[in-house]
């Protein structure tokens, strides 16, 4: 039997599981991933990442290399319930307005590259077993006896997570209402029904003969394919867990896209649902929960890991600043209370957008919801609110005894004026350090902060609406002061609260 020991044990090498063991890799934690599969699984996926998580990638240099695996796409907006109004993210001040499309598994390599560099360990073929949990840490044994000592564990394990399971914690919510399923096909030939290129998620989707289906050009002769049977006739039956056949992909191909589209071959297919399910704790102990571990919902809008991959990056800092003995009091527990009413809210607009995604829907209220829904999505203001609640770049933390108005916001990747040149914003996290970003000349020289905090004086072209910003290591605004008075006052009392020293 071989036993193991490390500081953190992560379930599950996803995008969720490898954000994470960056997070802490980087902040000098030592990490193990324990993976099931032998080898990671080359599926399209969820292979969108959203505006929000693009700059939170960049904040630490993950992105750039992203962006050179990316599929071709143009200038495309985001959707909401694939209505025909694309939504604009120009109007929240990003670099990134479009959502940028990959496959997830090369997501995850790219995750898995710069986490291995920095020391974390991936072990794959590693099923997890059994798990015991007490004051000191947890006991993780995998497939072959391998028995894991960590002071924390996180599962990041999925929506069948093995981890909840054995620990009995309930996944309240909904179950899915119907089958769907996820393609990577090839195609020998094709129709003048199949779409030419990548555009807007409604210029992608069909419905037809019974079968509603979405079929997204990636690279040569390679397609994403997702469909469904909506119809009353004779239902194809499958179980969640019965492979996907070449023949049930083709006769779904035939009555959408007519008999001129012709599947050349299948790369790999599985099974969903529109389930909608999450913890009622995403901390139990020394066992923590993210990603779809801790959130399920229907696969409307691009958003479940992007969901998962903030999870690891609002978790990461404030576990490696509780093993190092320097989080302030709660800050751990602030992660259930950050992250737990996001999932929900996705959950919730999720769920909103089942009933308005049918092109021909059922029923006439229907129809003149989704109608009237459309108009009012061509209005400026709905159209924002929108993008900002899809995109990620409306979210706001509530920061406890905060009073300014930027706290708990993102803030725009601004131009810096510093006296080595110019920089962006994003530049100064690549560390994975909580940053003080002074373009008012407010802190005073010779201030004392903390190690883990990085001092950036500059000036700024544009208004970032405040004299002196304290940023926490993901990125989000803690703390602000418009003066030099509030600043002396207020600085290191935020700092040691927030942050810890």
């Amino acid at each position: 039997m071989e036993s193991i020991e490390t500081e953190v044990v992560i379930v599950g090498a996803g995008p969720t599981g490898l954000t994470l063991a960056y997070e802490l890799a980087l902040a000098g934690v030592e990490t193990l991933v324990l993976e099931k599969l032998p080898e990671r699984l080359q599926q399209v996926k969820g292979g969108a990442i959203q505006p929000r998580t693009a700059e939170m990638l960049e904040l630490r240099g993950l992105l750039e290399p992203m962006l050179r695996r990316a599929m071709p796409r143009g200038p495309v907006g985001g959707h909401f319930a694939m209505l025909p109004v694309p939504l604009d993210n120009t109007v929240w001040d990003t670099r990134f307005p479009s959502p940028i499309g990959l496959p997830q598994w090369e997501i995850e390599e790219v995750l898995e590259e710069r986490a291995t560099a920095l020391g974390a360990r991936i072990r794959r073929g590693a099923a997890v077993t059994a798990i015991a949990a007490d004051d000191d840490g947890v006991t993780v044994t995998a497939d072959g006896g391998t028995r894991v000592r960590a002071r924390y564990a996180v599962a990041c394990d999925g929506g069948h997570s093995t981890l909840r399971k054995k620990l009995g914690m309930p996944f309240p919510g909904r179950s899915g209402t119907y089958l769907a399923v996820l393609a990577d096909i090839r195609l020998s030939s094709v129709s003048e029904l199949v779409p030419r290129e990548s555009g807007h998620i409604s210029t992608l989707t069909r419905r037809a003969n019974d079968y509603w289906a979405m079929l997204v050009p990636l690279r040569d002769d390679r397609y994403r394919l997702t469909y469904g049977y909506y119809g009353s006739g004779e239902r194809p039956e499958a179980a969640r867990d019965t492979p996907v056949t070449a023949a049930e992909i083709s006769a779904a191909l035939r009555a959408v896209y007519g008999a001129e589209t012709v599947l050349g071959g299948v790369d790999n297919a599985s099974r969903f649902s529109d389930a909608t399910r999450q913890v009622e704790r995403y901390r139990t102990g020394r066992v923590l929960f993210a990603g779809d571990a801790a959130h399920i919902h229907p696969p409307l809008g691009g958003q479940g890991l992007n969901l998962g991959v903030q999870d690891a990056f609002n978790l990461g800092w404030k576990l490696a600043a509780t093993l190092r003995g320097r989080a302030p009091a709660g800050l751990l527990d602030s992660y259930h209370a950050e992250r737990h009413p996001v999932a929900a809210g996705v959950l919730r607009h999720t769920s909103a957008q089942r009933v308005l995604a049918d092109v021909h829907p059922d029923s006439e209220d229907a129809a003149a919801l989704r109608d009237i829904f459309i108009d009012l999505m061509r209005l400026p203001d709905t159209n924002r609110y929108l993008a900002g609640l899809m995109s990620g770049l409306a979210l706001r933390y509530e920061i406890p005894g905060a009073r300014h108005p930027l706290a708990g916001q993102r803030v725009p990747d601004a131009e810096l004026v510093t006296a080595s040149g110019t920089a962006r914003l994003s530049s100064f996290f690549g560390a994975g350090h909580a940053v003080l970003l002074d373009v008012g000349g407010l802190v005073p020289d010779g201030v004392r902060l903390p190690g883990h905090l990085d001092l950036v004086r500059a000036k700024s072209p544009a208004d970032l609406g405040a004299g002196a910003l304290l940023f926490r290591p993901d990125g989000y605004v803690c703390w602000a002061a418009d003066d030099a008075a509030a600043c002396e006052e207020g600085l290191l009392a935020a700092v040691a609260a927030h942050l810890g020293g």
